[in-house]
């Protein structure tokens, strides 16, 4: 480990029922067919980089990915009974798809090795694996990205990765993971955090790791494999923030899948009052303090791949946040999260007829 934090996060119940590919597959079923498609296609893509030996590092990398996506899938996705409405198996989907094509569209496929690509693919699969761990920041690194860093390590040695031959994407995806932490600040009310709380942070840790392991792995600026390790983390920051790039239906409904989750986490029932204030807040005000003033891209890939989105996007989400606040207007305030979500999507579907 190269932050070396002080505890550690030991498996639970579902990493114990799904220890492997094979039980993945088993336990997933029909469920596994989007990854398996996405997979294959990332296996013809990759083939003009790939050369004999690397086989087993794709195998290797396959079945990290689906074991990542069937854990997510049970914990927190359409498998479970914890059901989280934007970090679930589907935000896998999205950042190992159409994130990762619009990365290589821009950039061009030669511009990373066949390895830095794995890298992108398993920190897509694996660095939202935990999200019920007690809020509590070490270093700026949270608690559900220290056991999505353990876990991940565990999965890559259950898929048959070396820690010794494979330092180098054990190292990545430590950074990767970690640096997608947002820097969040509590709030009134204590309740639990997570990513979708995004709109409280600071931003994504990874513009300010390089402090990180100055404090905690002094000299990593002579280390090779280290220096490689972050210039990755920034660009996994900026893949899993890429939502401000979506199409702009596609954005906003990221948003809304937030504030449900966020609402959720919080223990407020959307169809209750005591969700009314804070959804529009989040849909409104957070959003906009989330696009204009914190997010920040972290890697010139990151800029160049999902800069023209967000430039696209940007009055677009304005015009959305003032329309639900002049549709809110006029209504009086609202009663419930449910009355605000239907106001939101009222005004996306006049913004985009």
């Amino acid at each position: 480990m190269i932050l070396a934090f002080p505890n550690r996060y030991p498996a639970d119940d579902t990493e114990r029922r799904i220890a492997d590919a094979a039980a993945a597959r088993a336990h997933a079923g029909a469920a596994m067919a989007p990854i398996e498609a996405l997979l294959a296609r990332r296996r013809a893509e990759w083939a003009a980089l790939a050369a004999p030996r690397d086989t087993a590092l794709l195998d290797r990398t396959e079945d990290a990915v689906r074991l990542g996506h069937a854990r997510l899938a049970l914990r927190h996705g359409n498998l479970g009974s914890d059901f989280h409405a934007y970090h679930n198996e589907g935000h896998v989907l999205e950042i190992c798809g159409s994130r990762i094509d619009r990365l290589r569209d821009t950039l061009g496929l030669q511009a990373l090795a066949l390895r830095d690509w794995c890298a992108l693919m398993l920190f897509g699969a694996c660095h939202d694996l935990r999200q019920r761990e007690a809020p509590q920041l070490v270093d700026g690194v949270g608690a559900n990205e220290r056991a999505s860093i353990d876990e991940t390590q565990r999965i890559l040695d259950a898929c048959g990765f070396s820690r010794e031959l494979d330092a180098d994407l054990y190292a990545a995806l430590e950074l990767m993971i970690a640096g997608s932490t947002f820097d969040a600040r509590p709030a009134p009310g204590g309740y639990q955090y997570n990513a979708a709380d995004l709109v409280q942070s600071g931003g994504a840790l990874a513009s300010r790791l390089d402090q990180v392991l100055d404090r905690r792995h002094p000299g990593w600026r002579a280390d090779p494999l280290i220096v490689a390790a972050l210039r990755l983390a920034l660009v996994a920051a900026d893949l899993d923030t890429a939502n401000v790039a979506e199409p702009f239906t596609r954005f906003a409904s990221t948003a809304e899948n937030l504030c449900r989750e966020r609402e959720m986490l919080s223990g407020r029932s959307l169809a209750a009052g005591e969700s009314a204030l804070p959804v529009l807040g989040f849909l409104t005000d957070g959003q906009d303090r989330f696009f204009f003033e914190l997010h920040r891209f972290q890697s010139d890939a990151g800029m160049a791949a999902f800069g023209p989105g967000k430039e696209a996007n940007a009055p677009k989400l304005k015009a959305l946040c003032m329309g639900v606040r002049a549709r809110i207007a006029v209504q009086g305030l609202p009663q419930t999260g449910n009355q605000v979500i239907d106001a939101y999507r009222a005004t996306l579907a006049d913004l985009t007829v």
